[in-house]
């Protein structure tokens, strides 16, 4: 049975996933780099996003490769896609990741301006999603033909699938650092009433790792990597109906969720240094 999973996305101590004054200089905020040392160094992180050998291995890295295991579609906010805000002003942006972007599979980019699809090397296709959350998970299902699907980010897209109760599981990693602002990823949302739980919590020498799973929602207690017959999920609106009422600098954009940059320099139609982070929704 598909699940709906999010993987990898650091916080502080203070609770935030991207530090204060995020700009097209500082994507991840003023010192929100600093949340991703147990992520840079793993042999997945290295081999994923620079096609490069070696790599550290233990905890931290098996947190890192349990987020790309039986993935089938993803779904980003707009942010995550790239620096342009409001109607596209041409086709030129295809992402911050070059030809061959490292989701590999069907992945649907939330947003209000239609695009078409972008067929890009390596199995991914960029899909703009204009009907909401609900849209784009339905469609992301379809896609994954029975494998999960991974919410990539950012905080707020993460936050809308979260108030809906629509994700399964959610693994966050605490950094020890402290950002003193930005963008909490639980702003607001009362996790316990929405039913999630704590089943893992495991720590290593440059994080702790979080397992939050929705209790009562799918087989919660198979293996993220276990195979097996099961039938057709719910369409999200069916599932509405029955349940109303209740390079360096910018390296994190596909593996933790919270960055928007990987290297290089903004393309045209980007905005300027400065400029104020939109919702990835309605940007």
């Amino acid at each position: 049975m598909t699940r709906v999973r999010v993987e990898g996305f650091t916080i502080s101590l203070d609770g935030y996933g991207a530090g204060p004054n995020q700009d097209i200089r500082n994507p991840l905020g003023v010192g929100g780099t600093d949340l991703h040392q147990w992520l840079v160094p793993t042999r997945t992180f290295q081999r994923t996003l620079f096609g490069a050998d070696g790599g550290t291995t233990g905890i931290d890295d098996d947190f890192a490769a349990r987020g790309f295991t039986n993935v089938g579609a993803w779904i980003l906010g707009r942010n995550m896609f790239g620096p342009i805000r409001g109607s596209w002003p041409d086709m030129n942006w295809k992402g911050w990741w070059g030809d061959n972007p490292p989701y590999h599979v069907p992945t649907f980019i939330l947003t209000h301006h239609a695009r078409p699809p972008i067929q890009m090397e390596g199995g991914t296709t960029f899909y703009f999603v204009t009907g909401g959350i609900h849209e784009a998970l339905d469609r992301a299902r379809d896609a994954a033909n029975g494998m999960d699907v991974r919410i990539g980010g950012g905080p707020n897209t993460i936050q809308q699938y979260l108030r809906t109760g629509l994700i399964d599981e959610l693994h966050v990693a605490i950094s020890p650092v402290l950002l003193g602002g930005g963008e909490r990823l639980f702003e607001g949302i009362d996790v316990r009433a929405l039913g999630y739980e704590c089943v893992q919590f495991v720590a290593s020498e440059k994080a702790t790792h979080a397992v939050l799973r929705r209790q009562g929602h799918n087989d919660a207690s198979r293996p993220v990597a276990a195979d097996g017959a099961a039938a057709p999920p719910l369409k999200v609106a069916d599932w509405a109906a029955q349940e109303q009422g209740t390079a360096e600098r910018s390296y994190c954009t596909c593996l933790c969720g919270s960055g928007h940059f990987r290297g290089g320099s903004a393309q045209a139609g980007a905005s300027p240094a400065g400029a104020v982070r939109e919702t990835e929704l309605v940007s």
